[in-house]
């Protein structure tokens, strides 16, 4: 933890939440109102002694209050401003940091007019093209995007909720479960506790769904082509809509979430973080993955689960005095569209449009099943190690084949000796690192051959007497 952090945005949200006065919050922490005043609007820094006084007097956790949120804004800042829209604007990266820094509210009121804007974009462009073929033509429902209200609520949360993984430690005891038969003690409990039975049926029966509740009938039907560990999956989920709904719906509630649609979406987002827990119980998986150095096979086995549950739960482990290495995920088909992303560890992941094509995750489908390992280094330095795997998910026979993905897990370079999968990497020769980027408009390398777009403020060079390793050449922004 850096001694003197600049957090004064923080501090003044933590009064203005707890409804205090500048004067009643200088009492608390034994400092003068002018002092705090300072502190708010960052002229003085919050030291080591003061950040301690703010967590006994106010209950915050100190790493997540002392994380760099402003470095966060300033790459989703950077990235809005890398839109073709803006190319005439002479946007500095210090006019992004002194927005963060000042009115971070603002900063990310901007991230999301910007999404609601591609939001209707896209619809417009989804419009034009089916109004280019009449035949096709219906009204198109402009409609936000859910999914990115929901990703940014578990980012909020450091994908880790406390209260979820007590509830599924509270099962574990109250429904007596035992490992190496999870899927009889759910089932079990199911019947003893919610009068709920289980019931496994035929493909053709089920269709696409893998689970459905009866509520009528008090049963859960499951698809015979889930695996086990997804079977036991989808019973902890379906319990946890059963057992924890208030649960689940007071931290939707409270997340500010505006449709009802990103509400539904993040209820089941959160059932199924409680399903994992159940799965992988926090103290246990996170001792088995320090001891086996997070060699997802064996967590894989011995918890009963897929590669991705493992991959996913691996993010999750920060529970303060418990915490693993601080991964980042994300997952993609075969066409790059992104379904999870999880920007852990300070990777920022892009939030519009595609990801740079050096990355491993993207190399991953040339060989399927296999783990693939990188160094990874971005513009400004900082090195990255991930690794990156296919995955498949059950399809309902041959006339709906199994849906092929990759995913990437990776964690910052200085964590890197603790996972088993960097063995035999030489750590220390960063200049071996792939150059990678956020993706093509906010990577400022020139010399990429894999580039699809021009770097942002930079002007296309168009010769045709010259011909470089990519099809473009660009001019330097001006001045430089």
């Amino acid at each position: 933890m850096d001694k003197k952090a600049m957090l004064g945005p923080k501090v003044r949200r933590l009064r203005r939440d707890h409804g205090l006065t500048q004067a009643q919050m200088a009492e608390q922490l034994g400092i003068s109102p002018s002092y705090l005043n300072l502190i708010e609007h960052n002229q003085r820094p919050v030291t080591v002694p003061l950040l301690l006084k703010l967590g006994q007097n106010f209950g915050v956790d100190l790493q997540s209050f002392a994380e760099d949120e402003e470095s966060r804004l300033v790459a989703g800042l950077r990235e809005v401003f890398a839109d073709p829209l803006f190319d005439g604007s002479d946007i500095k990266n210090q006019d992004f940091r002194e927005l963060a820094a000042v009115a971070p509210t603002l900063g990310q009121a901007v991230v999301a007019l910007y999404r609601a804007f591609r939001t209707s974009r896209d619809d417009l462009q989804t419009l034009s093209e089916r109004v280019a073929d009449r035949e096709k033509l219906h009204l198109v429902q402009t409609s936000s995007f859910p999914q990115d209200e929901v990703r940014d609520l578990f980012q909020a949360h450091s994908n880790h909720f406390a209260e979820l993984e007590a509830a599924a430690e509270e099962l574990w005891q109250e429904g007596r479960l035992e490992k190496g038969d999870l899927y009889r003690g759910l089932t079990d409990y199911l019947l003893n506790n919610h009068s709920v039975r289980v019931r496994l049926l035929p493909s053709d029966i089920m269709g696409y769904a893998v689970r459905r509740f009866d509520r009528h009938g008090r049963r859960i039907l499951l698809s015979e082509m889930l695996a086990p560990s997804g079977r036991n999956f989808q019973l902890a989920c379906q319990i946890a809509l059963l057992r924890h709904r208030d649960l689940l719906n007071q931290i939707v509630e409270s997340s500010g979430l505006t449709g009802d649609e990103a509400r539904r979406l993040a209820r089941i987002g959160l059932a199924n973080y409680f399903a994992a827990a159940v799965v992988m119980p926090y103290a246990r998986f996170w001792e088995a993955a320090n001891q086996v150095r997070y060699d997802i096979e064996i967590l894989r086995r011995r918890f009963d689960a897929s590669f991705e549950q493992v991959c996913q739960r691996l993010t999750t482990l920060q529970r303060p005095g418990a915490k693993g290495v601080p991964f980042f995920l994300m997952r993609v088909d075969s066409a790059g569209n992104v379904s999870k992303r999880f920007s852990g560890a300070g990777f920022h992941l892009a939030r519009f449009g595609g990801g740079c094509a050096r990355w491993i995750v993207y190399e991953a489908f040339r060989t399927p099943g296999k783990i693939h390992s990188q160094l990874a280094q971005m513009p400004d330095g900082t090195t990255y190690f991930s690794i990156a795997r296919t995955v498949v998910k059950a399809g309902g026979g041959f006339r709906s084949p199994p849906q092929q993905f990759a995913i990437a897990l990776g964690c910052d370079l200085q964590h890197a000796a603790q996972i088993t999968y960097a063995d035999g990497v030489d750590l220390e020769n960063t200049e071996a690192a792939t150059p990678i980027g956020v993706n093509c408009r906010l990577c400022p390398r020139l010399d990429c051959s894999q580039r699809a777009f021009p770097p942002l403020n930079h002007r296309l060079i168009v010769d045709e007497n010259l011909r470089g390793l990519s099809p473009y050449l660009f001019a330097p922004p001006a001045g430089e």
